[in-house]
């Protein structure tokens, strides 16, 4: 070896911590744009007359947001809520859908990302009969980008929605659904839990979060072979590491949660960091952003009849600001893309001379918006009544089904076979059980919480349980356990000790003595008849029905035409 002077070492020294130092403000030179970063530091050599300023840079990204499609083919009614009255409008339609989508993405077409937030391969007849399968050439051909798994894409069982979602081209991300540890994949994550896309030169980050209450909302036996946690558990991790070791200028969730969930999690300091919260699941209209402790949330409607629309403001790589609009899907302003509508008319077509049979009529809208009680769950349930006579028949509190509006020529609804599938996606068996007037006292208490607790992730993404043959009062905004007021069966107030008969649907995976969540009932007894001809057979006999609002369930502290859970905000449905 050489011998090596002590000045020679130092010199030596010097370099390499100058080569070094130089390598290092290099790369960060390269860095910044991406991490977020702009340079404000003067050219060397500039006069200290004229010094030069970096040159701003200004870049639009386009996020545009579908949600809660629940497989809606054509354009249908859609209800607003103005002037405190119901308005009937046609709205949505898949190829109407696409026509609006490729308009915006002219607008801005290197710089937009087309996002679905769940809940796409449910609720209608076509997709009940295929387990989704047919809806996923039209899913590709509208071109997202990103997919989040909502509630109801495990109602076809684990391997179905595995295969739907597989086969759909978006990219696909959730961070709290994972395979049990009991099967081959050892209880690892199903999907990736996050998105990173490089556009318009920075790198942006989606986190992806569905509702960790499906196994309790959704019959058991969808979601066998999963389990979920809530986000909160999580989301300050992924924030964390887009933001610091990937580098991301915007960080998003994506969330099937609920609107209600999703406020309580951006009032949650794990948010903290977050842009904005682009929720799903209430089929909720947010029309302007909900400001949160730590974020912002949007949610933008369902049944492809809205379209957001978010706009990320970028200047020398960093996020200034975030504009947000909910778009009608409007046939009249947006002609339906023909390629779409002929891939629409041919998977319809082997099921539409069935599936436009008209079963019945009604003289009064069927809606479901409402979240107490609804006309659409009161003709079930008169419908269950009639038929089997019990004490009291049950509906759960489902959201989806976009409304029925009465033909102003006829004066009535048509009501098809391709409707009661809206209404019932899932057509299951009747059955019945008796039950103690204090288990239906109890029952009560846990669905009012279920729909209206204080505590956001406690709360369902579906409404109040729907009823007849009891009236229900009760107070929102007491505690669990303290909101019922008072209850009635058959005009008699209700009876702890007295036992009554209940009919409702069966759940997929419950156990024999639990009915619609009403656990440790007795006799349970199936009825061998489906719901679906249940409601044919009283649709047949009754027509033209009368569905109204009957205050079947009622409260001190709001309206009986209700159209949120979420309190406490500014928000209001329209």
């Amino acid at each position: 070896m050489e011998n090596t002077t002590e000045n020679e070492t130092h010199d030596s020294g010097n370099r390499r911590s100058f080569f070094k130092k130089s390598a290092l403000i290099g790369l960060a030179a390269f860095l910044k744009p991406v991490a977020n970063f702009a340079s404000t530091t003067p050219v060397a050599n500039a006069s200290k007359n004229y010094p030069v300023k970096p040159a701003t840079s200004k870049k639009k990204i386009t996020i545009l947001i579908t949600a809660d499609i629940h497989s809606q083919l054509n354009t249908h009614d859609e209800f607003f809520w103005e002037n405190n009255q119901a308005v009937y409008r046609k709205r949505g339609g898949l190829a109407v859908l696409k026509t609006m989508i490729d308009t915006f993405r002219k607008e801005n077409p290197d710089n937009t990302i087309l996002y679905d937030g769940g809940d796409f391969f449910h609720g209608h007849a076509i997709a009940s009969l295929t387990e989704g399968e047919a809806l996923i050439p039209i899913f590709n051909k509208l071109n997202y980008d990103l997919l989040l798994p909502g509630n109801w894409e495990v109602v076809y069982k684990k391997k179905k929605m595995l295969y739907d979602l597989g086969h759909s081209n978006a990219a696909k991300i959730c961070a709290n659904m994972w395979h049990k540890t009991d099967d081959e994949n050892n209880g690892e994550l199903v999907y990736p839990p996050y998105w990173i896309k490089y556009i318009a030169g920075v790198k942006i980050g989606v986190i992806g979060y569905t509702d960790h209450l499906i196994p309790k909302r959704q019959s058991p036996a969808y979601s066998e072979g999963l389990r979920f946690e809530h986000a909160e558990k999580t989301v300050a991790k992924y924030v964390k590491l887009l933001r610091e070791t990937e580098g991301c200028a915007v960080v998003l969730l994506a969330t099937h949660m609920g609107l209600a969930q999703q406020v309580g999690l951006a009032n949650n300091p794990v948010s903290a960091g977050v842009d904005c919260i682009i929720g799903a699941d209430t089929h909720e209209r947010v029309r302007v952003p909900i400001e949160g402790k730590y974020t912002k949330v949007i949610e933008c409607g369902a049944f492809g009849s809205f379209l957001g629309k978010l706009d990320l403001i970028l200047e020398n790589g960093q996020l200034k600001d975030i504009r947000y609009h909910l778009l009608d899907v409007d046939p009249g302003k947006y002609p339906a893309d023909k390629t779409i509508q002929a891939m629409v008319d041919k998977t319809y077509l082997p099921y539409k001379a069935e599936l436009q049979k008209v079963i019945g009529t009604s003289s009064t809208p069927l809606v479901r918006y409402f979240v107490m009680e609804t006309p659409m769950d009161n003709l079930i349930t008169d419908a269950i009544m009639w038929k089997f006579k019990p004490d009291i028949a049950l509906s759960n509190g489902f959201r989806f089904c976009q409304p029925l509006a009465v033909n102003k020529k006829t004066g009535v609804a048509a009501i098809t076979k391709e409707f009661l599938w809206n209404m019932l996606p899932v057509n299951s068996e009747a059955k019945t059980a008796m039950v103690t007037g204090q288990q239906i006292h109890v029952w009560l208490e846990k669905e009012l919480e279920n729909a209206f607790a204080k505590d956001p992730s406690k709360r369902f993404g579906g409404w109040f349980v729907r009823f007849k043959g009891m009236e229900v009062n009760f107070t929102i905004g007491n505690d669990y356990g303290k909101r019922l007021n008072w209850v009635k069966v058959g005009n008699a107030p209700l009876d702890l000790t007295k036992e009554y008969s209940i009919i409702a649907c069966e759940r997929e995976g419950d156990p024999e003595d639990t009915l619609c969540r009403v656990e440790h009932v007795k006799n349970p007894t199936k009825l061998t008849i489906l719901l679906h001809d249940v409601i044919t057979e009283y649709l047949k006999v009754n027509s033209p029905v009368s569905p109204s609002l009957e205050k079947r369930a009622t409260a001190t502290d709001a309206a009986d035409t209700l159209l949120t859970q979420l309190r406490g905000t500014t928000y209001e449905f329209r």
